[in-house]
């Protein structure tokens, strides 16, 4: 015995992996046929240097006899490792990374060579060495910080590891920690989820706020992560709380989360205490009602963070990794007391600290007045409520039995117990159990693990609620590779059952574009997509098509409205009216000239070119009409052959008849013959030759350019696609229009010369004079046309005012020459029928005579004003 102790205190001394006396101290031990290790946080950190502080009741205590009495269940379970008892060999991290390292040396002692050439006996004799157990898994940690720094020895000696609460996303890395599984979603699930409601909620502005440690930066990392390759969050700001944060510290984050203050909502990876700390710094800085929080698990369902705080805290959504409480655990740890549970050596400082009282001297609460009496009873002289890990706890240890299991049916095939080849199991070969392990597990949910020994993300989402003055958690969704959210369900601070909002910018109205501000894609300026342009995406706006504008709500386009001149539009009623007027007024002189065709009057005007000329000035009172129907092609075609055709007509019989009575007044001043073809027929051979050409025109217009018609969407394209419409019309260009007036603006043109040129014939013998006051009216009707028509070309009435300007000009050139060559004639036809008489023939040569006479006695009687010039001459008249 002697020598075994100075065995082992030498062994104490010189080899530093072994931890200080007592050994047992601060571990549980179970003897059995496989040992398993357990860490679990006792105790919380201790301060001032002492590496623990005080019992952790519910995260030290219920995680620990939920491993013990998993442990229980699987030894009695005939299915479950028969014949194969579990141990476990179980230490305190003290929630210190640091602490738990030295702590978990006690693993691997078993897989240590140890040096035995330095330690001596008194006696001489060998020493005996104390034979440590050999661990073939662990059950734990529970802070990630703690997994990850026992996770690298482990994996140095191949020892499998199982965390029921570690959620740190770097945990995942295979590479660095092969060794690590664990029963609970990693912080990448969480951090996914999170998103989720985020994006579910339409918040796309969050600001984030981390503890300072591996928990709270690596998971706001991961949102961010997740966040920037999804594009549809974008984070304000990334805050972080110190591991040892100086007074004030928490107003100075809540003053710096308002300098977003659309940033509303805050998504949070913070412990407990830090929590707390930053809804009473809320509190104090009357913001209550003003941040929409997003807690992690670390808030979850806990009360302690929102304990005298209720109303900032209203409305916090909160997520919990999904889990069942156990109630055959409950019935366990309620029926353990002191006498029966004498293997947890922490039972007692638990009994103390559970019911508030003091076990005998050596009790760890000194200052309590009462003595327990080891009779109390859990749940019935204290409150008791099942911790939220428990079910994993249990999950992780049934994982790692049900991989033995499989193991010792592989390679024991029906031994019973251990087998030889189970004797030394291979921690390499047990992980590969491990990660393929597929069980209902306490919660009766499925255990499994990835590649990288992960858990499937199973979360319940809680919204913290008061109602009549009772706050609590209540579910209201869950995620499970996707979300599931009751909004119904949601309740605000504000009693408004609208959704709060989390944006940078709020949405752009329809027809508006975003222009985003460089570097923040959540914030942007809305843009209006102005004149012809949609909006073609969010983000763009698209000119229309040309025949295309803009509907009222600028998201697409639509066909812009064709108009077209209508018969009941004053523009139309006016010109309408005074065709109607002239083709009425056309048609009674016919009808007069046809039925005194024979009289002295309708023969003395020449009746067939009058009958021409008539017909010309009804044609141009025609062309109203197919200039203001609707365009077609039967309607363009009479519009080209109309449009010259009825000034054609006129002007060619005037200019014939013009030109007739130039040519016998010039021919009587050198001989007393007749000029040639001044008959009747001669006459109509001229006019119609003249027309000819006009149709000739018409005719190879027809064979270049078919008629058709068009839309102008040209016209009345304004500024304001509201009134931009298209304008029906025949394809007549302003040139072509020129073209086809311009021959009878000719004909025009030389009719009015020799007009002037007659305009000394006495009025007595001829009608030249009322020709030539014709043709001077129709050529100012005709040069204030020009401006008006062509002046109006940018207008946006010029369809109606051209249309309108070319009728009426027509119709006036066809009243003027009805007015001033046939009314005069139908007024004596009709009025004065006495003086519609035959005179008394002259021959040509006693006309021309007298009319050269006359002409004389004319210039005489300017050259002598002071004097008389006297004639008679015999009053003769003829019409020509």
């Amino acid at each position: 015995s002697d020598q075994m102790c100075l065995a082992n205190t030498q062994i104490q001394r010189t080899d530093p992996l072994v931890p200080p006396a007592p050994e047992y101290a601060h571990s549980i031990r179970l003897d059995g046929d496989i040992i398993l290790g357990g860490l679990f946080p006792v105790h919380a950190r201790g301060e001032r240097g002492a590496p623990c502080g005080e019992l952790k009741k519910e995260k030290g205590i219920h995680r620990l006899e939920a491993m013990l009495f998993a442990i229980d269940l699987i030894n009695k379970d005939p299915d479950l490792l028969p014949n194969v008892t579990l141990g476990a060999r179980i230490l305190d991290t003290c929630s210190r990374d640091t602490y738990a390292l030295e702590q978990s040396l006690t693993f691997v002692q078993a897989l240590i060579e140890r040096d035995s050439t330095d330690v001596r006996c008194t006696s001489g004799e060998q020493p005996i060495f104390a034979k440590p157990d050999k661990i073939i898994g662990v059950i734990g940690a529970a802070a990630s910080s703690v997994s990850i720094m026992v996770a690298n020895i482990l994996r140095l000696f191949k020892i499998p590891q199982i965390s029921y609460a570690s959620t740190a996303p770097e945990l995942s890395d295979n590479t660095r920690y092969d060794f690590f599984s664990r029963v609970v979603p990693p912080d990448s699930y969480q951090a996914q989820a999170m998103l989720d409601i985020v994006t579910a909620m339409g918040w796309n502005y969050v600001s984030t706020l981390a503890s300072e440690g591996n928990y709270g930066e690596s998971g706001v990392e991961a949102f961010v992560q997740i966040s920037r390759e999804s594009g549809g969050v974008c984070i304000a700001q990334s805050l972080k709380i110190p591991r040892e944060p100086r007074l004030g510290e928490f107003d100075k984050i809540i003053l710096r989360l308002l300098e977003t203050p659309h940033a509303r909502a805050i998504v949070m990876f913070a412990n407990e205490d830090d929590i707390r700390r930053v809804l009473d710094a809320a509190k104090r800085n009357n913001q209550t009602g003003h941040f929409l929080w997003v807690g992690s698990d670390s808030w979850g369902s806990k009360i302690s963070p929102v304990v005298q705080q209720e109303s900032v805290a209203e409305g916090a959504i909160t997520i919990l990794p999904k889990r069942a409480s156990i109630e055959a655990f409950d019935r366990y740890f309620k029926s353990r007391s002191l006498s029966n549970n004498r293997r947890n050596v922490w039972f007692a400082e638990f009994w103390e600290e559970n019911f508030g009282c003091k076990l005998g001297m050596h009790g760890k609460r000194p200052g309590s007045p009462k003595k327990c009496t080891g009779l109390e009873k859990v749940g019935r002289d204290s409150t008791y409520e099942q911790e939220g890990k428990v079910q994993f706890v249990m999950d992780a240890v049934y994982a790692m039995a049900h991989a033995l299991h499989r193991m010792h049916r592989d390679l024991c095939s029906g031994y019973p117990g251990l087998c030889p080849r189970m004797s030394n199991i291979d921690g390499k070969e047990l992980l590969g159990y491990i990660r393929n392990v597929s069980f209902n597990g306490s919660a009766k949910t499925l255990v499994v693990f990835n590649e990288n020994g992960d858990a499937p993300g199973r979360y319940d989402i809680y919204q913290y609620q008061i109602t009549n003055g009772s706050a609590e958690y209540r579910i209201i969704g869950h995620w499970t590779d996707q979300l599931h959210l009751n909004m119904n369900a949601m309740q605000w601070a504000s009693r408004d059952s609208s959704m709060p909002a989390s944006v940078c910018s709020l949405p752009c109205q329809t027809g508006e574009r975003k222009k985003v501000v460089k570097g923040v894609p959540c914030c942007w300026h809305c843009e209006r997509c102005e004149g012809y342009h949609y909006q073609a995406s969010e983000f763009t706006c698209q000119l229309c098509p040309y025949e295309q504008r803009p509907d009222q709500n600028r998201t697409s386009c639509q066909p812009i409205p064709i108009i077209k001149l209508e018969w009941h539009s004053p523009w139309a009623v006016v010109p309408v009216f005074i065709a109607i007027l002239g083709i009425l007024a056309t048609t009674f002189v016919v009808v007069t000239f046809v039925r005194y065709n024979d009289t002295p009057i309708v023969r003395a005007s020449g009746r067939e070119m009058s009958y021409v000329l008539l017909t010309g000035i009804f044609l141009c009172y025609v062309t109203t009409f197919p200039m203001i129907a609707e365009p077609g092609v039967a309607v363009c075609s009479f519009r080209r052959i109309f449009l010259g055709l009825g000034m054609c007509f006129s002007y060619a019989a005037l200019l014939t008849k013009t030109n007739r009575i130039h040519r016998i007044f010039e021919q009587g001043k050198q001989s007393v013959a007749a000029p040639r073809f001044i008959s009747p027929a001669s006459q109509l051979v001229i006019t119609f030759s003249l027309i000819s050409v006009q149709l000739m025109g018409v005719f190879v217009w027809f064979v270049a350019d078919p008629p058709h018609t068009v839309v102008d969407y040209g016209e009345q394209r304004t500024q304001d696609p509201e009134n931009a419409r298209g304008v029906l019309k025949c394809d007549i260009s302003d040139l072509s229009l020129i073209c086809s007036l311009g021959y009878s603006i000719l004909l025009m043109v030389t009719c009015t010369v020799y007009a002037i040129k007659t305009r000394g014939v006495p009025e007595t013998f001829n009608e030249a004079k009322p020709i030539g006051f014709t043709m001077y009216t129709t050529c100012i009707i005709w040069l204030a046309f020009i401006p008006i028509f062509f002046g109006t070309a940018q207008s946006a009435e010029r369809m109606y005012i051209q249309t309108t300007t070319l009728t009426v000009s027509l119709s006036l050139s066809a009243s003027v020459s009805l007015g001033m060559l046939y009314m005069p004639k139908v007024y004596i036809i009709i009025l004065h029928p006495e003086q519609n008489v035959p005179k008394r023939k002259r021959s040509f040569k006693a006309i021309v005579t007298a009319a050269t006479m006359t002409n004389k006695l004319s210039q005489l009687a300017s050259e002598r004003p002071n004097g008389e010039v006297k004639t008679e001459l015999c009053e003769s008249s003829t019409y020509f």
